[in-house]
């Protein structure tokens, strides 16, 4: 009866069913609708493919099918559109004629009693975030922030970490770009590729030049891949870049489709659009086979405002956030992790014992160093310890920068937070620090390897006899000339 802008209205399907494959038959081939909205006189359908084929009066046809994408090993280090099909130019993805395995792209999230308590830590590799607010496997970790202050920078490094994690088997990263540049995309790619991440990464792609429909189903297909992988028993990441994006587009089909506004004009769905996305990270139990989907979903603020209704949507869905700071990026802190207002839901059961130990003193020291600094800024004099707290808290707030492209091992990371809050940098001047921690986590890895940062990565733990150990190596490393 009626198309234009990726949607199209049909009348009579009197059997459709909600989320159906429909055929458009046009006279230059076949086109491909979901079904969306089950009206009494009429059906809207979202149009997946080429819409400017369609005519009105053309014949449409149920197919009795759910949306699929094809999934398996093959996809693995290849550039996809949410339909599956190649976007990198290397030629099909599935050659031969392999029968293929067809996921559909809404599933139900698996259930209580097919979970089990999130356990395993996936690391970034970034200090701040593995030491104050930990990621573990199965979990849902919302970053969020203004435009252009590091919120994919996170994302890529983590990916890039997985491989570099000796300890814990590498999962399978998922990379979902959701109307981004096709230049920010191929530069993303290109970096992986550049790191060795590709191996083990898919990138499913709808830049800006895609219609709002596949806007919408890029993250529900990155997460049925996901979902493929997490069923073989295997782990896998999935990133939402981003998730803002997402909202915009599902409020334009919608919006063209008649659905009633609500707040700031989106559809009242809005809410379990996400959550019925986000659910499906999970982490399974031994019986079926102890797979795991860990969400990183991004979210756009502006100015801030975490209130906003997507913010606070998708803050409440997920198992803590990352909130980075604008004021802390311009000040040069990166990664701009604002420690106080950021928090995982999952927290230490997903650390190492490690890990645990040096930073539960860090995020109390930095705390402190805060809620100081503030009143330091009008105090003429400061007594003794009040000064010394605030020199701890300059050092470690500069030994939690970070270089992007520059993940580390958590190892490392544990030696140097240890050194950092055991006071060995106290004495340094502040603008020195960040490099002192590089030149010592160089020197740990040629003089101690096997001893220390070995022991530490094999065991998990930081154990009395370790410790000790690293004490003396960091005093040795201290009377050395830098």
């Amino acid at each position: 009866m009626e198309v234009g802008d990726g949607i199209a209205k049909i009348y009579g399907l009197a059997g459709a069913a909600s989320q159906e494959m429909l055929s458009f038959e046009t006279s230059a081939g076949e086109v491909i609708g979901i079904a969306f909205n089950l009206e009494e006189d009429f059906v809207g359908a979202v149009i997946v493919g080429d819409y400017s084929r369609i005519k009105e009066g053309d014949l449409v046809k149920p197919t009795g099918k759910v949306l699929s994408v094809p999934v398996g090993d093959e996809l693995i280090g290849r550039v996809l559109d949410p339909l599956g099909n190649p976007q990198d130019g290397k030629g099909p993805v599935f050659s031969g004629k392999k029968v293929l395995e067809l996921f559909p792209v809404e599933r139900m999230a698996p259930s209580v009693t097919a979970r089990e308590s999130v356990n395993t830590p996936l690391h970034t590799g970034i200090k701040a975030i593995d030491s104050m607010i930990p990621i573990g496997r199965g979990q849902r970790e919302l970053i969020i922030g203004d435009r252009q202050i590091g919120k994919t920078s996170i994302a890529v490094d983590t990916i890039i970490n997985q491989g570099r994690d000796k300890r814990y088997r590498t999962p399978i990263c998922i990379y979902a770009a959701i109307g981004q540049k096709e230049s920010k995309v191929a530069k993303i790619v290109q970096t992986l590729k550049e790191q060795g991440a590709l191996e083990y990464t898919i990138v499913v792609s709808a830049p800006a030049s895609m219609p709002a429909s596949l806007w919408y189903l890029a993250p529900y297909t990155a997460c049925a891949i996901g979902e493929y992988f997490m069923q073989k028993g295997q782990d896998a990441l999935v990133i939402y870049d981003d998730l803002s994006k997402h909202a915009w587009a599902y409020r334009e089909l919608s919006l063209l489709l008649r659905r009633p506004p609500g707040r700031e004009a989106y559809p009242g769905d809005i809410f379990y659009l996400h959550s019925r996305l986000l659910e499906r990270a999970a982490k399974l139990n031994k019986e079926l086979g102890g797979g795991s989907l860990t969400a990183l979903p991004i979210i756009e603020t502006q100015l801030g405002d975490v209130s906003a209704y997507i913010p606070t949507n998708v803050i409440s869905i997920t198992d803590g956030q990352i909130y980075l700071e604008p004021e802390l990026f311009y000040k040069g802190t990166r990664p701009a992790v604002n420690a106080g207002l950021s928090v995982s839901r999952v927290g230490s059961a997903a650390q190492t014992k490690a890990m645990k130990k040096v930073a539960g003193k860090l995020r109390l020291e930095l705390a402190q160093f805060r809620e100081l600094a503030a009143f330091a800024q009008f105090a003429s004099e400061l007594d003794e310890s009040t000064r010394k707290r605030l020199v701890r808290g300059q050092v470690l707030t500069e030994l939690l920068k970070q270089p992007e492209l520059g993940p580390l091992p958590f190892e490392k990371q544990v030696a140097v937070i240890f050194a950092g809050t055991q006071g060995y940098f106290d004495a340094i001047e502040i603008s020195l620090v960040s490099r002192r921690a590089a030149l010592l986590t160089e020197y740990l890895e040629k003089m101690h390897r096997e001893a220390i940062l070995d022991a530490i990565r094999e065991s998990g733990e930081l154990t009395k006899e370790i410790e000790e150990k690293l004490r003396a190596a960091i005093e040795e490393f201290n009377t050395i000339e830098h």
